[in-house]
């Protein structure tokens, strides 16, 4: 792995981006930075992915935006007060790799004229696209594929998370060309043990 950071995205919200950031970290014994927290500030994903780590290497670098409500960014944001400034979202320095978790989707809106696909362009970052089988799912990961090509946006690969469906996999690697970097299976427990047994389903990086 180069020293290139690469941006965790999903194919939508809830798909399993914090746990597959959390094995991504572990066995790279990576850095982690969520840049955007919308909502579940008690709870947020940097909190839940320094719970499950277990090497003394990774930093965890603070959120540049805490937004209080569990929305789109922009909407969270606007309920805040405040807007969302790209020029605010820096890439934290280290020498070590570097794993980012976006929010949500690609095309997730930070304000009203900056997606998350524009974020990981200004990060100067590779992205690795989460998969998860449900129906409609072949659709969302072509889609969310081809955003990213038609972007310009480098992809590392794709990592399929839950429950098998091998008609979906072979479907979704053929017509998007992207490298397959391992299936984590469904249910997973939240524990430290659990994720690094699961880096063995890594295989890609």
């Amino acid at each position: 792995m180069n020293n290139k950071p690469l941006f965790v995205t999903g194919i939508g919200t809830g798909i399993g981006k914090t746990i597959v950031s959390a094995v991504l970290v572990e066995k790279l014994k990576a850095d982690y930075w969520k840049p955007v927290q919308s909502g579940d500030l008690e709870n947020s994903d940097t909190i839940t992915v320094k719970s499950l780590i277990s090497n003394t290497k990774t930093h965890f670098f603070d959120e540049a935006y805490r937004l209080s409500q569990p929305f789109s960014p922009h909407k969270s944001a606007a309920i805040d007060g405040i807007t969302i400034d790209p020029k605010n979202i820096i890439l934290p320095h280290t020498t070590n790799s570097l794993i980012i978790e976006g929010a949500g989707g690609l095309m997730v809106p930070l304000n009203t004229d900056f997606l998350m696909l524009d974020l990981i362009r200004q990060l100067g970052a590779a992205a690795i696209l989460v998969s998860q089988n449900y129906l409609g799912s072949i659709n969302h990961t072509l889609l969310s594929a081809y955003a990213l090509k038609n972007e310009n946006i480098p992809v590392r690969g794709i990592i399929f998370n839950g429950v098998k469906d091998i008609y979906s996999k072979e479907f979704i690697l053929e017509n998007t060309g992207l490298e397959l970097i391992g299936h984590i299976p469904e249910y997973v427990p939240l524990d430290k043990k659990a994720i690094i047994d699961a880096g063995d389903y890594i295989d890609g990086l």
